[in-house]
C-alpha cells in the first residue's frame, strides 16, 4: 500500500434515504479503512475536495470529518489536511463489532426463530 496517497474514488457514491448522508460518508471511509484501502497516516481529501467529488455540500463532509475526528479515526494536521489515525482500523473494527452485536445480530436471531431455523441448519460457505 502506498503511503500518503489520497482517497481516490467515491464519485459514484449512492446515498440511502434511511440514514443521514454524513453518517453514510463516515461508514464509507470506515469500510475503506477495514478493507485496507486506507491505512495509517494516509491523507484523505479536504472537505471541499471530497464534497465536490461525491456531490455533497462541504458542510456535510465537515460534519462527517468532525465525527470521525471525535471518534479518533482521523486527525487533522493544521494547514496540511486530514489523515487516518494510526489505530483507526482497531477503532473501526471495535465499533462495527459492537454495532453488529447490538443492532444486527438480534434481528438475525429473531428472524431465525420466526423461521424455525437452528444454527445446525445454516450452511455457511467461506467468503
Amino acid at each position: 500500500m502506498v503511503q500518503n496517497k489520497e482517497l481516490e474514488t467515491l464519485k459514484a457514491m449512492e446515498f440511502n434515504g434511511n440514514k443521514s448522508i454524513y453518517l453514510q460518508i463516515c461508514d464509507e471511509i470506515c469500510e475503506r479503512i477495514l478493507s485496507g484501502e486506507l491505512g495509517p497516516d494516509m491523507r484523505i481529501p479536504s472537505v471541499r475536495e471530497y464534497g465536490a467529488e461525491i456531490g455533497v455540500n462541504p458542510n456535510t463532509v465537515m460534519r462527517s470529518y468532525e465525527k470521525l475526528t471525535n471518534d479518533g479515526i482521523i486527525y487533522n494536521r493544521r494547514g496540511i489536511g486530514y489523515f487516518i489515525s494510526l489505530n483507526a482500523r482497531e477503532i473501526v473494527l471495535e465499533g462495527m463489532k459492537k454495532d453488529f452485536m447490538e443492532n444486527e445480530l438480534p434481528l438475525i436471531l429473531k428472524k431465525m426463530t420466526l423461521l424455525g431455523l437452528r444454527f445446525e441448519d445454516l450452511q455457511i460457505n467461506e467468503i
